[in-house]
């Protein structure tokens, strides 16, 4: 029978197939260790492994949808049945919708909610007892600059990664006195898919905002949770953002996100059906200004 002391210490990282989590586990893989890959494609699963073989790392994969009710207790058997301990949790799987929320797919929404914030939450607090106990390890949850500030058009991928930090800073001053730690990563927009798949890449803000490279982001991620950090904030314009977050009133904040995030080519708000240039930008330019 094989002893919980026999078992190996292993980065788990979800959401690893593409984007920030398969470059942070390429990073992970630089220690020589297992490193388990989760993600629903096999083939993008597969493409990680290879490459975190040639890294130097231990690859383990574990094809799994993560918004399945049992999603954590099945990764968790995962790692028994390989005589594993998820020793760093890094929890990367997550997405976004841009438009205005009631034009939005109600479902997809919700789907966003389940996997950016009940994923990462459960996952975090299946884990984390176990590293407190071990007096080892941790966790780095990736955020988002969009977390500094409420963000119309994107509405609920800003909140549930205002979600992340906030959570992920607040665990990171509980555990402040044992040898774990939990750091939060909130870059600017990242070179990835995601800005395509989300509809970000249409709108004026993420135009104006220079591109991460994720590999950038990955080592940055890293460096800071190795070294005990609350939060990383890589790239010079994140942290611009983040500044002016703070000091602009929430009211100009919401109007400048608003205005920057908001297309006339984007489903009106009113629920017509119609574009909103279409709809009530077309009523609203037949008014006449006041004399």
């Amino acid at each position: 029978m094989i002893q919980q002391s026999d078992f190996q210490p292993a980065v788990v990282v979800v959401g690893a197939s593409r984007g920030i989590g398969l470059a942070i586990a390429e990073v992970a893989s630089k220690e020589l260790g297992a490193v388990v890959l989760v993600a629903r494609s096999a083939e993008g699963l597969a493409v990680a492994a290879a490459k975190v073989r040639a890294a130097g790392g231990q690859p383990y994969t574990f094809e799994l949808d993560l918004q399945t009710a049992d999603a954590a207790a099945l990764l968790e058997g995962y790692l028994s049945e390989n005589s594993l301990f998820c020793d760093v949790l890094v929890n990367s799987a997550g997405y976004g919708l841009r438009g205005a929320a009631v034009a939005l797919s109600h479902g997809d929404q919700l789907g966003m909610v389940d996997l950016n914030i009940r994923v990462l939450t459960d996952l975090t607090l299946r884990f984390l007892p176990g590293m407190v106990a071990r007096r080892r390890g941790g966790v780095l949850n990736l955020s988002s600059i969009a977390s500094f500030t409420p963000g119309p058009y994107m509405a609920l991928y800003y909140a549930s990664k205002g979600f992340v930090r906030s959570f992920s800073e607040a665990l990171h001053y509980e555990l402040r006195r044992s040898s774990v730690t939990v750091t939060c990563v909130a870059p600017g927009p990242v070179a990835t898919e995601f800005l395509e798949k989300s509809g970000a890449n249409r709108a004026a803000l993420f135009k104006i905002l220079p591109k991460l490279e994720p590999e950038y982001v990955a080592e940055r991620a890293w460096q800071g949770f190795r070294s005990g950090r609350r939060l990383v904030v890589p790239g010079i314009s994140a942290k611009l953002a983040a500044l002016v977050a703070a000091v602009l009133p929430s009211a100009v904040m919401l109007r400048l996100i608003g205005r920057l995030q908001f297309r006339s080519g984007d489903p009106c708000p009113c629920g017509s059906g119609q574009t909103f240039k279409q709809c009530c930008g077309s009523r609203h330019a037949k008014v006449p200004s006041p004399s």
